[in-house]
C-alpha cells in the first residue's frame, strides 16, 4: 500500500470531523448538560473516541473482526449514557433507547457471528494494510453512528418533554416493519449460504425475490421510524438530526453499501442468463412483488 494512498485516507478525516462537529452543535441546542458539556455533544465525541481507541489494536493486528461489533457496542454505550445522564426518561425517550438498543444488539451479534464464520470481511482486504485508509474506515463508522442515532439521542437528551402521541405510535409501527424486514432478510440469506447446495449461487428467494437488497430497505425504514418518534421532542437546530434516514439512504445507495455489493455480484455472476434475468426483474432496493 503506497504512502500516498494512506495520506489520502488521512486527508478525508477532517471533513468527516467537521460534519460531526456541526451535528453535535445542532443537536446540543436544547440538550441537557453533563457538567459543562451538552450531553448530546458528549455522546457524539464518545462515539468517535471509541472508534479511534479500537482502531489501535485493530491496525496492529491488521484485523477487522471487531469492527462491526465495536460499532454496535458504541450504539449501546452512547444510548445508555444519554438515557442515564439525561432528563428523567419519559415514554418517548425510553422507547427510543429500547429500539436503538434492540437493533444494535441484534445486528452486532449477527455481524460478529458472520465474520467469525467467514474469517474476514473482503471490504477490508486492502484497507486494513493502510494506516490512513483504515483509520478513515473507523472514523466513518463513528460518523455513521452519530448521524444515524442523532435524532434518537437528541430526543433522549432534550430538556423538552412532549407526550408521545399519534406520530410517535406511527413511528413505532414503521420501526417494527423495518426491523422485521431486516431480520427476516438477513436470516433468509444466512440459511441460503449455510446450504452446501447453494455454494457459488446467488439468493433470489423469499424477500430477495422482492428486492435485491431487502435488508438495506429494512434499515432505511426502521431509522425513518426512529425519526418519526423523535421529531416532536426536538426544537430549533435539533431538527437537523432528522437527517438520519436520509443519511442512511445516501450511504447505503451511493456509498459502501449497494454499489459495492452490486459490483461484486456482477464480477461473480455477470453475464449469466439467470442472474441477468433476476437483475432485470427485481428492484434494487424498494420491494415489489415478483412478476409471475
Amino acid at each position: 500500500m503506497s504512502e500516498s494512498t494512506s495520506y489520502n485516507g488521512l486527508l478525508a478525516i477532517p471533513p468527516s470531523l467537521l460534519l460531526v462537529i456541526g451535528l453535535a452543535w445542532a443537536g446540543s441546542q436544547g440538550s441537557a448538560q453533563a457538567g459543562a458539556v451538552p450531553l448530546f455533544a458528549l455522546c457524539m465525541g464518545l462515539a468517535l473516541l471509541i472508534q479511534w481507541v479500537a482502531f489501535v489494536p485493530a491496525f496492529m493486528a491488521r484485523t477487522e473482526r471487531f469492527y462491526d461489533l465495536t460499532g454496535s457496542l458504541t450504539y449501546l454505550g452512547v444510548t445508555g449514557i444519554a438515557a442515564g445522564l439525561g432528563p428523567e426518561l419519559d415514554v418517548r425517550s425510553g422507547l427510543l433507547a429500547v429500539l436503538v438498543g434492540v437493533w444494535a444488539a441484534r445486528l452486532g451479534t449477527f455481524l460478529f457471528r458472520r465474520i467469525h464464520a467467514d474469517g474476514n470481511d473482503r471490504r477490508f482486504d486492502a484497507v486494513k494494510q493502510s494506516f490512513g485508509r483504515f483509520l478513515l474506515a473507523w472514523t466513518l463508522q463513528g460518523l455513521w453512528i452519530c448521524f444515524t442515532a442523532g435524532a434518537a439521542l437528541a430526543a433522549i437528551t432534550s430538556t423538552r418533554s412532549v407526550p408521545i402521541q399519534t406520530l410517535g405510535w406511527i413511528g413505532l409501527i414503521v420501526w417494527i416493519a423495518g426491523f422485521g424486514i431486516e431480520v427476516v432478510s438477513d436470516r433468509q440469506k444466512s440459511q441460503f449460504r449455510e446450504n452446501p447446495q447453494n455454494k457459488g449461487r446467488f439468493i433470489s428467494t423469499g424477500l430477495w425475490a422482492w428486492s435485491r437488497h431487502p435488508n438495506y430497505f429494512g434499515e432505511i425504514v426502521l431509522w425513518t421510524g426512529v425519526a418519526l418518534i423523535a421529531a416532536p421532542a426536538l426544537q430549533g437546530w435539533q431538527y437537523a438530526t432528522l437527517i438520519s434516514p436520509l443519511f442512511v439512504t445516501i450511504l447505503l445507495t451511493m456509498g459502501s453499501g449497494i454499489p459495492l455489493l452490486e459490483d461484486r455480484a456482477d464480477e461473480v455472476w455477470g453475464g449469466q442468463p439467470d442472474y441477468e434475468a433476476y437483475k432485470a426483474s427485481t428492484p434494487i432496493l424498494v420491494p415489489r412483488p415478483p412478476r409471475s
